[in-house]
């Protein structure tokens, strides 16, 4: 039976039906998929885990998004996959098999099984990108033998397994504490003529430094060097987080310097990593004491490895201590960026400091950003809180003068606060506002308006607001 296109938004109501199999839209689900095929089939050579999806050219995405996604719960959860799936009368191209495995990602023998029956399926021809995202599946879900059945299967075909996919593989391993395993899958790279390229290095690194196998990692970035390879940030990375979090800062330290005399600088500063590895394992104290001890001798962190200082401080209830640095590196010279700021306002507003949080928020202006909602909203929300009603009222209406429009969570959230503060009609205000700009009210603020305006006996404006509801939402 044929489902007209009109009904297959209906597809999502029937997945866990058997009997809805026979009311896919077969004609239409088949049009859709052939209309949509996989333009370039290998990917480039630096292509990460997290591949750039085939580009989308038909019009009719919810149909076709709709049935990748009817196909995707049936190899989830039909036990009779295959044959549920033969009797659809699919087009299988490489764009269905690809989209269908990635969103199948935590089901590896099923993953496999419809890959099996896509491969039986007429005119259909497997891509490298659909045997490297099942090969990556089946490692993420530790189904090891049958990933290495399906690896010796790609190179039968003459398909060559990126470096990529093998980082993926050998992390798998090393995650599991599987690190002779991943050992081997590194040393095994030749057989499938795949560059040990710095990216599976740092996999391998990261494997052994799981276990805490610091001695071999050492070796393993010696070996590296030797063979003509560059480390990056992430090879320090790793290996100065996993000796920071062993707590041998020493051997850290050690390191990073042996590898500067070597000429094999970081791509940042080695107090930079120390700093980031003290704060991945947990120990904030001395973090802070570096980065005290840094400002002293007149040096500054990367702004990035400041933020995530900024940011764990934060999180510990330091704001006061939080402030003070900042200033000391400012005065320093250090420029804070769009991340110091979204760090830093929201919390010294949330703690009363609205002097602090006026400041930041103007010295960001004066730098040339635009101050987005999410950045001026908790001070709105602090001095509510407050009951400084007035000045709230008077900074959101500067805000939108200077062009610096809010968005629906910002609306919301004022009117909430007004309606705590009992200030109903303020509220009321609000919430038309909010309509005359296309931004459509929830229905619990229309609900908190008018029962507050009944409340406080004003019926005739809560009548109104009743009305506005209706007007909107058209019931």
């Amino acid at each position: 039976m044929v489902l007209s296109a009109s009904s297959v938004h209906l597809l999502h109501h029937h997945l866990s039906s058997r009997t809805t199999i026979n009311l896919l839209s077969l004609a239409s689900l088949s049009t859709t998929i052939a209309n949509r095929s996989l333009k370039t089939p290998v990917p480039k050579p630096d292509q990460s885990e997290d591949h750039t999806e085939p580009p989308i050219t038909n019009t009719h995405n919810d149909d076709y998004f709709a049935a990748i996604h009817h196909v995707s719960n049936i190899v989830r959860r039909d036990f009779y996959m295959e044959r549920t799936l033969q009797k659809m009368r699919i087009n299988v191209t490489s764009e269905l098999v690809y989209r269908v495995l990635r969103s199948c990602n935590k089901a590896g023998i099923e993953s496999f099984r419809f890959f099996n029956w896509a491969r039986n399926q007429p005119r259909y021809q497997p891509t490298t990108l659909e045997f490297e995202e099942l090969i990556r599946t089946l490692g993420r879900t530790r189904n090891w033998e049958t990933m290495w059945k399906v690896a010796e299967q790609m190179k039968n075909q003459g398909f060559t397994i990126t470096p990529e996919t093998f980082s993926l593989v050998i992390e798998s391993y090393g995650q599991h504490g599987l690190v002779d395993r991943a050992v081997e899958v590194f040393n095994l790279m030749k057989n499938f003529n795949c560059a040990q390229t710095t990216e599976v290095y740092n996999s391998l690194l990261s494997a052994l430094c799981e276990v805490k196998n610091f001695q071999g990692a050492y070796a393993l970035i010696r070996r590296m060097v030797r063979k003509g390879g560059t480390p990056d940030k992430r090879t320090f990375a790793i290996l100065v987080n996993g000796w920071c979090s062993a707590g041998k800062l020493k051997e850290a330290q050690d390191f990073l310097e042996e590898m500067s005399r070597k000429g094999f600088n970081p791509p940042v500063r080695g107090r930079d990593l120390l700093i980031e590895g003290l704060l991945n394992a947990g120990y904030l104290e001395s973090a802070k004491g570096l980065v005290r001890k840094m400002t002293k001798e007149g040096f500054l962190p990367d702004i990035s490895t400041f933020n995530s200082l900024l940011e764990a401080i934060c999180k510990s209830g330091e704001i006061d201590f939080c402030v003070e640095l900042l200033q000391d590196v400012c005065r320093l010279g250090l420029c804070p960026d769009k991340n110091t700021y979204k760090i830093m306002i929201p919390v010294v507003a949330k703690i009363g400091r609205m002097d602090e949080a006026f400041r930041l928020l103007h010295r960001l202006i004066e730098e040339g950003v635009k101050p987005f909602p999410s950045l001026y909203s908790p001070i709105i929300k602090s001095l509510c809180k407050r009951g400084q009603f007035d000045e709230a009222f008077s900074f959101f209406s500067d805000m939108k003068g200077q062009g610096h429009q809010p968005n629906r969570p910002v609306y919301t959230m004022l009117i909430k606060m007004c309606v705590r503060g009992g200030r109903f009609v303020d509220a009321a205000n609000y919430l038309v506002e909010m309509t005359e700009l296309n931004l459509l009210p929830r229905s619990e603020s229309f609900d908190m308006v008018t029962d507050g305006l009944k409340n406080c006996g004003k019926y005739d404006l809560a009548k109104r607001i009743e009305q506005l509801e209706v007007s909107q939402k058209g019931f």
